[in-house]
């Protein structure tokens, strides 16, 4: 298994607005925590965070419904699906994350996994909160 987390919420507000927020990625230091910028060219973003850069391309957009954010450093790979479903004036956000481990990580995967999911479970819950405050 190489999935390290899915988690859901329902965001109080229409898929075009939640779409638009978590698709705004220079404010996502608001929902992601430990990043404290993120700039944008063209597919590719870099996060800065803890002091240094790490780049995240993306991969698919299907707009208004799902985009998938995929990292790589060393023989780590991770996958950030994020999904919005319509629910009538509310949506459906999950956010599953995928991480492979090869080469020399690989026997350390369940604990990369593991650090995946106590970094960034929290985002869909913090990504609602920004967005019914708002």
């Amino acid at each position: 298994m190489t999935i390290a987390f899915t988690k859901s919420v329902i965001v109080g507000r229409p898929v075009a607005e939640v779409w638009a927020r978590l698709t705004d990625w220079p404010a996502a230091p608001a929902w992601m925590a430990g990043v404290e910028s993120v700039r944008v060219s063209g597919s590719e973003l870099v996060f800065r965070s803890r002091g240094r850069d790490r780049t995240g391309r993306i991969e698919i957009v299907e707009p208004g419904r799902t985009v998938v954010v995929h990292s790589s450093q060393g023989g780590v790979t991770a996958a950030y699906t994020y999904r919005c479903e319509p629910d009538g004036d509310r949506t459906t956000l999950t956010l599953t994350a995928d991480c492979r481990a090869g080469g020399g990580w690989r026997p350390f995967a369940g604990l990369l996994r593991a650090a995946i999911r106590r970094a960034d479970g929290g985002q869909p819950a913090a990504l609602k909160r920004v967005i019914e405050i708002a």
